[in-house]
């Protein structure tokens, strides 16, 4: 019996910081790290090439901090720091379990990453490895979401997969606070937008919608990131105009 066919080749998993952290809600919850390296050596063995982009919201967050009076570039470059911690653990638990794995970062740290090169991250990708963006874009002010729009773009990904930590979806408000918030199946971009839904921030959201890269947010529960790679409906689809 043939195995099923995965519904995308190459595709960006976007990995929050708060997802990594599990229950407690701050730093790395090893459990969720090995859930989330299982689920993806699955994805692997089906030929799928994975590129993620983590955040560092468990660790640090720049900009609330720049909020109350700290200097927000280097608020911003602190979270940076937070998303290469959090690469070199989800980096740890992938090779524990065999998966060959690569960390590319925006911000130099040759010591403990590869500088982003795109032709290297897409070599890497073809000989089916696992590359891990670290640093966000390398720049102040824009958001780890930002950069998963970008590094799908240059690396020609057909979907972001963004996982999410406590929510399952998208909802016209917050499902935490208001039990009978009205969940999405399907969007469009400019929807988002318009309607500041807060899935993402309207950088990232123009840069999926100009480069045609549609989105699927889902909850990170197991076996969820199959289940979006093979194309089964979970969450909210995101795409088009």
């Amino acid at each position: 019996m043939s195995k099923p066919k995965p519904a995308y080749k190459r595709v960006v998993l976007k990995l929050s910081g708060e997802a990594l952290a599990g229950e407690r809600g701050y730093g790395i919850d090893q459990e969720v790290l090995e859930s989330i390296a299982s689920q993806i050596k699955e994805l692997i063995e089906h030929d799928v090439q994975i590129a993620i982009v983590v955040g560092g919201g468990n660790i640090w967050r720049g900009a609330p901090a720049g909020q109350k009076g700290m200097d927000r570039a280097t608020a911003d470059y602190m979270g940076m720091l937070a998303t290469v911690i959090n690469a070199l653990a989800l980096q740890d638990a992938l090779e524990r379990q065999s998966v060959v794995t690569r960390v590319q970062s925006a911000l130099e740290m040759r010591q403990v990453a590869e500088p982003y090169i795109r032709r290297r991250a897409l070599r890497h990708l073809e000989k089916g490895r696992v590359v891990i963006f670290a640093g966000g874009t390398g720049n102040p002010y824009f958001s780890t979401d930002t950069a998963a729009a970008l590094r799908a773009a240059e690396i020609e990904a057909e979907v972001i997969l963004l996982a999410k930590g406590k929510v399952d979806a998208v909802y016209d408000d917050d499902p935490l606070i208001n039990p009978n918030a009205n969940r999405f199946t399907e969007l469009n971009y400019l929807d988002v937008i318009k309607r500041g839904l807060g899935v993402m921030d309207t950088t990232a959201a123009s840069l999926c919608m100009d480069n045609q890269i549609k989105l699927v947010v889902f909850g990170l529960y197991p076996g969820n990131i199959k289940k979006a790679i093979m194309g089964e409906k979970i969450g909210t689809i995101i795409k088009g105009g």
